[in-house]
């Protein structure tokens, strides 16, 4: 099946570069765009495209046609596995190592999908907020962490969460938990209007110890 190793040496190389620049960890944003902020990099331009993206398919695009040269049958269905292993390893390799090597806020997973905060208007002045944050610790030792919300994109109210932050959160080794943060919210200096509302899927900043997480 293999018909020049040298190639499928060579195509490993664009292949896992393509996933390191995709892998969603320490923080929940790809390791492609942490590491080009570093360096005060764009990572999008105006108009919305993803520079990191871009290079990480161009990488796969190429490591796939390397592979293709070095085998002499069974190209289209091992090109497939490729795509399938770049899409999904990720985040099995990421809660692997959560489950065996990370500690602390490392092994602390979020589920931003499931995040949800409702919001009630009390007065004209006071907003009471209700969120609450799926958290799983996949260590075997408990952690404190604190918790900041990153502004949210679709409801103005992420500054002013964090006029109350940092809350904080304690896990038990192997506890799963949704943590409920309640609180009530000035918002006389809010320009617009706002009774109530609700916004599920964002994101959060975890610190601990100096080190912090943007999950």
């Amino acid at each position: 099946m293999i018909k020049d190793k040298k190639y499928l040496y060579i195509a490993l190389i664009p292949f896992f570069l393509s996933m390191a620049l995709n892998f969603p960890f320490p923080d929940a944003a790809p390791y492609g765009e942490r590491l080009v902020s570093v360096f005060d990099i764009p990572v999008r331009t105006e108009n919305g495209i993803n520079f990191i993206g871009i290079v990480s398919l161009l990488l796969l695009i190429l490591s796939i046609y390397l592979l293709s040269k070095s085998l002499n049958k069974y190209k289209v269905r091992m090109g497939f596995l490729a795509i399938l292993i770049a899409i999904f390893a990720p985040p099995y390799v990421v809660k692997s190592i959560q489950n065996t090597f990370a500690t602390g806020i490392y092994a602390v997973s979020y589920d931003s999908e499931e995040s949800t905060c409702s919001f009630e208007k009390n007065n004209k002045t006071t907003l009471h907020a209700i969120c609450e944050l799926p958290f799983e610790n996949y260590s075997d030792e408990s952690v404190e962490f604190t918790v900041e919300f990153k502004n949210f994109d679709s409801f103005p109210l992420g500054s002013i969460m964090n006029s109350h932050a940092p809350y904080k959160v304690r896990l038990e080794g192997n506890e799963r938990k949704v943590v409920k943060i309640e609180t009530s919210l000035d918002v006389s200096k809010l320009k617009i209007q706002l009774d109530s509302g609700e916004v599920a899927g964002f994101n959060l900043i975890i610190k601990s110890g100096g080190k912090s997480r943007k999950l």
